[in-house]
C-alpha cells in the first residue's frame, strides 16, 4: 500500500504547472490516484512473477546467478 502523504507531496510537485477543478478535493485526487497506481502495481507484480519464475517452470540456476549478482550490491 502507497504511503498517500508521499504520493500527495508527489501531486503536488507534479501538478505546479496543472490547475486542479474546484470540485476536485485534493484528498480524493491522492485517493484515487493511489489505488490507480496499487492497481497497476499489482498488475506488474503478477507480470514479473510470471516472467521471473519462467511461466511455473523456474530456472534456478539463473535465479541463483541473480541472487548472488544482488549480494554483491
Amino acid at each position: 500500500m502507497l504511503d498517500r502523504t508521499v504520493v500527495n507531496d508527489f501531486l503536488m510537485e507534479q501538478l505546479e504547472e496543472i490547475k486542479i477543478p474546484k470540485n476536485i478535493k485534493l484528498n480524493k485526487l491522492v485517493e484515487c490516484f493511489s489505488q490507480y497506481t496499487e492497481d497497476d502495481y499489482y498488475e506488474r507484480l503478477k507480470d514479473n512473477f510470471k516472467s521471473f519464475f519462467n511461466y511455473g517452470n523456474p530456472d534456478w540456476k539463473w535465479i541463483n546467478e541473480r541472487i548472488k549478482s544482488t549480494e554483491m550490491i
